[in-house]
C-alpha cells in the first residue's frame, strides 16, 4: 500500500503498522501450531487467514465503487465460510503442505520484489536529488543586501477565494478582513486568480515562479503522474535561490507528505508515532476486516482524522510566536489546509463535527459546504489578524508576507474555482501593483525587490486540468481583464 502512495506517506507512517501485523501473524501462527500440531499446516492456515483479513476492505469498497447495492454483512458472512473452509483444509489429513512450502515462498518472495523496488528507487531517488539541489545554486549577494535580507512568510490557505465570491455564492461579508490587510499595509489584489485548479500543480507553479508548460517537458497532457511535480514541489526554484542567499528554510506538517518539506532546517510536526491512529492507518484499516471496529462503532476513524486536521492547523497558529523568535533571514513555508474540508471549526474556533456536513449520502451539499466554508472562513480570518499582528510586532526587520490561495472552492463554476485572496506585504518598496496579479509573478517581484534580480513579469494566465490527466491544460481568461 505504501508503494502504491508513494509521495503520499512519509515512510516512518508504515512502521508500527507493519509492526502490528508482523506481531498479529505471529501469535496466530503459534495458535494455529498448538491447534493444528504440524508446522506447514499452521503457516496455511494463518497465510490463508491473513489474506481474508487483508482483502476484506477492498472487496467491500470495490462493491461501492461500481454500485452494487450489496450489505456488506453478506461479505462478512462470505468471508466466515472461507475462514472456516481453508481452516478444514488444513485440518484435512490427506493433503500435505510440506511439498507446496518451498513454491508458495518463491511465489511471495517475487510478489515482494517490485513494491520492494518502488520504495527503494524512490528513497534512493530522494537522496541523490536532494544532493544535486544543495549543490546546484550559488549566490553572491551584495554585503548590503544580505544585511537588511528581510523574513519571507509565504502564507497559503488552501480553498481561500476572494471577497467577491465569498459574497455572491454564500452571502459573507469579508470587508472586515480586507479593511485589516489593507490597513496593516498589504496590498490586496482584488481581481486575481490562481494559475492552476490544484494545490499541488498551482503552488509548484508559485514556487517556480513559471507556468509548468515552461518548466519541464514532463507535464505532457496525456500524462499524470506527479513524481517530478513533488519534486520540483519540494525543491523549487523560489527554495533554492533563497537557501544559496543564505535563508534558513522552515516548514510545517500538513497531512499531505508531497508537500512537507522534511529537509527543512526547521520543520515543525509531531511524529506520526504519537497519534492515536495516522492517516495512513486509517486508509490501511479500511481495507482490511479492521474496519469492522468503524463499522460497529467501536472506533470512529473519521473523527480521528478530523481532530488530526484540527490539531495541525491550531499547531501552525499556536506555534507562531516561536516561528518569529527563530533566527534569520528564514523562508517560512506555511501551507495551512483550510478552509478547505472536513469541516472541523466553527467560526470561533469551536470544534465542529464534519458528518454533520453530509447528508444521508455522505455527500457534502452545496448548502452544507457553504455552512462549513464560511464557519472555517471566519476561523482562520480571526487566527491570521493575531498571526500577522505577531509577526509584525516582533520582527526585528520589517518582514516580507505573502497570503495567497491556491484556488477556489468546490462546487463553484470553473472560471470562478480560481478566484482567490492574493494580498502582499512587502514594506519600503514602491511597487506598481494591479489587481490582477497572480501567484506565478508573486516571487519575482519579491526577488527583485529583496535579492536585486531582475525577473519580468509574466502574462497573467489560468489554466484548467482535469483528473487524472493534471497536464492536459486548458487557459481560461480573467474577466476583469
Amino acid at each position: 500500500m505504501y508503494a502504491a502512495n508513494i509521495g503520499e506517506a512519509r515512510l516512518d507512517v508504515i512502521v508500527r503498522p507493519m509492526l502490528v501485523l508482523l506481531l498479529g501473524t505471529v501469535l496466530l501462527f503459534l495458535v494455529f501450531r498448538l491447534l493444528l500440531r504440524d508446522w506447514h499446516r499452521a503457516a496455511f492456515a494463518t497465510a490463508a487467514w491473513l489474506i481474508l483479513f487483508t482483502t476484506y476492505g477492498h472487496l467491500v469498497i470495490y462493491l461501492q465503487d461500481i454500485e452494487i447495492e450489496i450489505s456488506s454483512s453478506y461479505v462478512l458472512i462470505l468471508w466466515f465460510v472461507l475462514a472456516v473452509l481453508f481452516l478444514w483444509l488444513a485440518i484435512l489429513k490427506r493433503i500435505h503442505y510440506r511439498s507446496a512450502a518451498s513454491s508458495i515462498n518463491l511465489v511471495v518472495i517475487v510478489l515482494m520484489i517490485y513494491p520492494l523496488y518502488q520504495v527503494t528507487s524512490n528513497e534512493i531517488q530522494n537522496i541523490f536529488y536532494d544532493r544535486n539541489v544543495q549543490a546546484s545554486l550559488t549566490m553572491d549577494l551584495d554585503p548590503q543586501l544580505r544585511a537588511e535580507l528581510p523574513d519571507i512568510y509565504y502564507i497559503i490557505q488552501d480553498m481561500y477565494t476572494r471577497s467577491d465570491l465569498m459574497e455572491t455564492a454564500y452571502g459573507y461579508d469579508n470587508s472586515d478582513f480586507i479593511h485589516f490587510l489593507e490597513e496593516k499595509g498589504f496590498y490586496v489584489a482584488n481581481c486575481s486568480q490562481s494559475n492552476y485548479m490544484r494545490t499541488d500543480v498551482s503552488v509548484a507553479s508559485s514556487l517556480n515562479m513559471d507556468y509548468l508548460q515552461n518548466l519541464s517537458d514532463k507535464f505532457k497532457p496525456d500524462t499524470y503522474s506527479r513524481r517530478y511535480l513533488f519534486e520540483i514541489f519540494k525543491h523549487s526554484l523560489v527554495r533554492q535561490t533563497l537557501e544559496a542567499a543564505g535563508y534558513q528554510t522552515v516548514a510545517y506538517a500538513t497531512g499531505f507528505p508531497w508537500s512537507e518539506f522534511e529537509d527543512a532546517d526547521v520543520f515543525m510536526a509531531p511524529s506520526p508515532l504519537g497519534t492515536t491512529i495516522t492517516d495512513f492507518e486509517q486508509i490501511l484499516m479500511n481495507t482490511t476486516l479492521a474496519r469492522l471496529l468503524d463499522d460497529f462503532g467501536l472506533i470512529d476513524s473519521f473523527q480521528i482524522s478530523s481532530r488530526h486536521y484540527r490539531e495541525r492547523t491550531s499547531y501552525v497558529f499556536e506555534s507562531i510566536p516561536e516561528l518569529v523568535k527563530l533566527p534569520g533571514p528564514k523562508f517560512s513555508f506555511i501551507h495551512i489546509i483550510n478552509p478547505h474540508p472536513p469541516f472541523v471549526f466553527g467560526p470561533n474556533g469551536e470544534p465542529t463535527n464534519p458528518a454533520d456536513f453530509h447528508n444521508d449520502d455522505d455527500k457534502i451539499t452545496k448548502a452544507f459546504f457553504a455552512e462549513g466554508y464560511i464557519n472555517q472562513v471566519q476561523y482562520v480570518q480571526g487566527q491570521l489578524e493575531q498571526a500577522i499582528n505577531t509577526i509584525l510586532k516582533n520582527s526585528k526587520t520589517p518582514p516580507v508576507i505573502l497570503l495567497q490561495g491556491d484556488h477556489g472552492p468546490w462546487m463553484q463554476p470553473n472560471n470562478k474555482r480560481f478566484w482567490i485572496l492574493n494580498a502582499y506585504y512587502l514594506p519600503g518598496k514602491t511597487i506598481d501593483w494591479y489587481p490582477t496579479i497572480t501567484p506565478v509573478n508573486s516571487f519575482r517581484i519579491v526577488f527583485n525587490q529583496y535579492l536585486g534580480l531582475n525577473y519580468p513579469l509574466l502574462t497573467d494566465k489560468s489554466y484548467f486540468s482535469p483528473i487524472p490527466y493534471i497536464y492536459d491544460f486548458t487557459y481560461y481568461s480573467n474577466p476583469c481583464q
